[in-house]
């Protein structure tokens, strides 16, 4: 079954408010109050060298970081609370306001849920999420609906259901499993060439997280070839084409009534249909309580889940597989951390919150993963109503309603003010987890969060399960090869999440082995 969406109203109090807006637009006077003063970006700023336009576009979307940068650029010339927190506003719209400040990320992401004069989540940058998935979903909706999805669609997640001794155990075999054989399949590889292998490591951990979520977490039973060969790819056709869709397609027409008239949409069309039959796979084995659906206590119809299925399966593989990826991309360049999490690991048998608990360089590692390279790499905010919000130093800023909010994570994780040497020990543009082992005893510590699963009343409901499965996995990868990085640099692509622009190229060893000066065997994966 295909989402299907009702055309826009127009919106009474929306335009009252633009009307409302204008006479201060016109005389360029700041919306907002408070000490927090936010400074204006200029909407064009020819030969400023700044990277692109504040604003996406047919020629920038696909590079959404450096939209996020323009907001700051040459913002550390300046002083002031201004140097963290801009804002773009044009005549008859809404301000949009970047903040990459933590302390006020926090403070807006604590406001945010479903009491009246809390921000929304603001639902512009998500609409091609919505067309592809159904506005009826956790991620979506708004307000009291958001407070129902959550109610519905969160228990399996919950730590008290997913850690329950009873049934964890027998959860975490099926995982471990899982990832063990796909695993094996390179060691296979590595044994018939004799030599390192030189692989792209991201569509092989692609490929696992989604075999874990739909046989294990949902009980189904679908064959690890036809996984890889049929479903992931028509996942990344989903995702692809919902970056395109928010910002290209401005009618909201829906994929369902676009006729087959480029190769572009007839491909979308055709990964839909695959997509919808994947979703089916995983509420068919509901009936019977197979994977955790035997702790989904709801009489809601099938059709009542069907959104949040399937943000979960194209959003979950979306921020598992960055979330693992980075981490290994990272350890790849950094061969000494990687060594310091073999010597944590190499006896671990059993990923359970104990022994995760017994790996604390492990964790450490994936703490730092989140801090410099989020998966989710901002979160968007809408104000509903005129909100002051405090931060815990006291500083206060007045946001409007109907003002769009960014909450630019990305970079305030990397910035040195925030994460760098004076506050870690360490500088914020590089990946230290050792950062991490004395941060309990930092001054600032209540304000060091990295956002990586959200924060507040909107935080990610899957990220204890997303920690196990990046912790098992990027733990399995480790134990049983070495694996170093084949370029220097560690750039990212962006979309609907971040991931490493190589795909995790790496050279291939089984550990154990010496390192040689064999030329590595280029494998399938790698092109």
């Amino acid at each position: 079954m295909e989402p299907r969406e009702s055309p826009p109203r127009p919106d009474r109090a929306a335009l009252a408010d633009r009307l409302r807006r204008l006479p201060r637009q016109l005389v360029r006077r700041s919306p907002f109050e408070g000490d927090i003063r936010p400074t204006r970006v200029p909407l064009i700023a020819f030969g400023s060298g700044r990277p692109t336009a504040p604003f996406p576009h047919p020629w920038n979307y696909h590079e959404p970081i450096r939209i996020l940068e323009s907001f700051f650029w040459n913002a550390d010339a300046e002083e002031g609370t201004g140097r963290h927190c801009r804002f773009l506003e044009v005549a008859g719209f809404a301000p949009v306001l970047v903040v990459r400040d933590p302390g006020l990320i926090r403070a807006i992401s604590t406001k945010t849920g479903a009491q009246e004069g809390q921000f929304d989540r603001d639902t512009l940058p998500s609409v091609g999420i919505a067309r592809a998935t159904g506005r009826d979903s956790l991620l979506y909706a708004n307000g009291p609906s958001w407070k129902h999805q959550k109610k519905l669609s969160t228990p399996p997640f919950a730590r008290t259901t997913l850690f329950q001794p009873e049934q964890f155990g027998e959860f975490e075999k099926t995982f471990r499993q899982t990832v063990r054989c796909r695993l094996g399949v390179l060691e296979t590889k590595l044994d018939e060439t004799g030599a390192p292998v030189r692989v792209r490591l991201e569509p092989e951990i692609k490929a696992v997280m989604l075999e874990m979520l739909v046989n294990n977490f949902f009980g189904a039973d679908v064959p690890y070839e036809e996984i890889r060969q049929r479903y992931v790819p028509a996942l990344e056709h989903v995702i692809d084409h919902i970056v395109t869709d928010t910002v290209v397609n401005k009618l909201g027409i829906p994929l369902r009534v676009m006729p087959r008239v480029t190769r572009g949409i007839a491909r979308a069309k055709e990964a839909r249909a695959v997509f919808e039959a994947l979703t089916d796979l995983a509420l068919a084995s509901r009936g019977s309580g197979g994977g955790l659906w035997a702790q989904f206590n709801s009489d809601a119809s099938d059709a009542a889940l069907r959104s949040n299925i399937r943000v979960f399966l194209a959003g979950a593989l979306e921020a598992t597989t960055s979330y693992a990826s980075w981490a290994v991309a990272h350890l790849a360049q950094n061969t000494r951390a990687q060594d310091r999490v073999y010597d944590e690991v190499r006896q671990i048998s059993t990923y359970t919150p104990d022994t995760l608990r017994a790996a604390p360089y492990l964790g450490h590692v994936l703490e730092e993963t989140l801090r410099l390279t989020p998966s989710l790499y901002f979160h968007p905010r809408r104000a509903t109503a005129d909100t002051w919000v405090e931060t815990l130093s006291g500083r206060r800023l007045h946001i409007p309603k109907g003002n769009n909010i960014l909450l630019d994570v990305w970079h305030a994780n990397r910035h040195e003010d925030h994460w760098g040497v004076a506050r870690t020990g360490h500088p914020a543009g590089e990946f230290v987890p050792e950062r991490w082992e004395g941060l309990e005893r930092c001054p600032h510590a209540k304000e060091l969060l990295h956002f990586g699963f959200g924060h507040g009343p909107r935080f990610c409901p899957g990220k204890h399960l997303g920690q196990l499965e990046v912790a098992l996995v990027v733990g399995a990868i480790v134990q049983l090869f070495r694996f170093r990085a084949v370029t220097p640099d560690n750039p990212a692509k962006a979309g609907v999440s971040t991931k490493p622009a190589d795909g995790v190229l790496v050279d291939l060893q089984r550990r154990g082995e010496s390192p040689g000066r064999t030329e590595p065997t280029l494998t399938e994966s790698a092109d």
